[in-house]
């Protein structure tokens, strides 16, 4: 099966086969809709939102790409870059249908509902069994697109500086058909099964990072510690500026994220929009603090990794929690996963830039806030959580956690495998040593630093 030629030749043969197949796709007009079916103001904000969320992929590149080695920034960054090259061929071509086509049992939908975006751009703002949409349907696909952009992107931080690209390429491909698609329409189609059970997700908490946290555990279990961990050295953060630019283009596109899930440029939306502040604002606060507490010194760092971990935290909660909620949810969420990052960096498990820890943890802390402090008073079609008197509601997100991470964790620990026994998953030792800019993409990193 590893056939070198194959290897060589065979992205591009596909790439080609799948343009010439959407050459046949018959054109159909544009949905036309008038005052009563589209909301201008809707329209205009969840556009905004749809380029706010894609500009966090470039953000989460600069994240990891200032956190790893000098000699391995390239490779890192390219490897959330392109998701959204992969990903938008997928979703356009039959991933879309796989998370909102017609739903097969509430457990996927059927890809030929929508095969190449067929009648999305001409269908009327609904979904199957939902309520009428406000925003063109083809908009809904295209802002949904930009979530399963970044999910896979997130498990670079796991596999980085280990990883051969086209494995991680395969990892992509596999992930959004086997992992992305069956959980987004589990938890957003309207006949999905959580959807139907009654857990709540408003922004991706599970679909994006209870997903992603378990994939990058069993990618760093499949692949193994680096020699760098193994030896036990110190390797310090490439380009510190990098992860604070990054912090902010993620901060800044979570807006876009949490608000825009509500659909809408309404109350829900602006109550989203102040909870994701408010919740990164205090994580942020709460890590550098905890790590003052442990005898560290603040740092940029700590205070960005902090952020992210509320903006994930809160992800799932926005349009469900009030305001002071999200303050608790921050604070608790990055001292959770501040104290397992901790002890992870102790074990075996080698997860690079902790993305188990800030992600899976994050969006495991978020949903089971959600199920303890959920108001109907925040949106009066979300439910009251344990917090105010619903035990049961807390117990289905629960559930729904565990099935989630269940499934995540098990489905992508095989795609690992697979792929392993496909292709060479892991860079030699000595591409390790030299680097992956250099080993997997001939680019470097500014200039070579030992030469004047």
């Amino acid at each position: 099966m590893k056939n070198p030629n194959l290897q060589k030749f065979a992205p591009f043969l596909l790439l080609v086969i799948v343009s010439i197949i959407a050459l046949f796709v018959p054109q159909l007009p544009n949905f036309q809709g008038d005052a009563t079916t589209y909301n201008p103001a809707d329209i205009a904000w969840v556009l905004v939102a749809t380029a706010l969320v894609f500009i966090m992929t470039p953000g989460l590149a600069f994240f990891y790409g200032g956190m790893v080695h000098r000699k391995n920034i390239i490779s890192t960054m390219i490897k959330s870059i392109v998701s959204a090259g992969l990903v938008t061929v997928i979703w356009v071509s039959f991933g879309y249908s796989l998370s909102f086509g017609e739903s097969v049992n509430g457990i996927i939908g059927n890809p030929m509902t929508h095969l190449f975006f067929k009648g999305v751009a001409s269908g009327a703002p609904a979904l199957q069994g939902g309520a009428p949409l406000t925003i063109p349907l083809l908009l809904f696909a295209m802002f949904q697109l930009m979530f399963a952009i970044i999910t896979p992107g997130l498990v670079v931080g796991a596999v980085a500086e280990r990883i051969k690209f086209t494995s991680y390429i395969l990892f992509i491909i596999l992930f959004i058909v086997f992992v992305y698609a069956p959980l987004a329409h589990w938890s957003w189609h309207p006949q999905g099964f959580l959807f139907k059970m009654g857990a709540l997700d408003f922004a991706g908490g599970t679909v994006v990072h209870i997903s992603a946290g378990c994939a990058a555990l069993a990618g760093a279990i499949v692949l193994k510690s680096r020699r760098s961990k193994i030896e036990q050295q110190e390797i310090p953060p490439a380009n510190i500026p990098y992860v604070l630019i990054g912090t902010g283009l993620l901060w800044f596109g979570w807006f876009g994220f949490n608000a825009g899930s509500a659909l809408g440029a309404n109350s829900l939306a602006v109550s989203a929009f102040a909870t994701t502040n408010t919740a990164a604002a205090a994580a942020g606060l709460a890590w550098m603090f905890f790590d003052v507490m442990r005898g560290k010194k603040p740092s940029v760092l700590g205070f960005c990794i902090g952020a992210v971990v509320g903006l994930v935290a809160i992800t799932p909660a926005a349009g469900f929690v009030g305001i002071p909620q999200s303050i608790f949810i921050g604070v608790i969420a990055a001292v959770i996963s501040n104290g397992l990052s901790h002890a992870l960096k102790l074990s075996r498990v080698d997860d690079t830039l902790d993305v188990f820890p800030c992600h899976g943890i994050g969006g495991m802390v978020g949903m089971l806030m959600t199920g303890i402090f959920a108001s109907k008073s925040v949106n009066a079609a979300g439910a009251d959580g344990l917090f105010y008197g619903n035990a049961s509601f807390f117990l289905i997100q629960l559930k729904a956690m565990i099935i989630v991470v269940l499934y995540s964790f098990t489905v992508s620990f095989l795609i690992f495998k697979l792929i392993a026994f496909i292709l060479p998953l892991r860079v030699s030792e000595e591409e390790e040593e030299l680097g992956l800019d250099a080993t997997q993409h001939d680019e470097k990193y500014g200039r070579n630093p030992m030469k004047v």
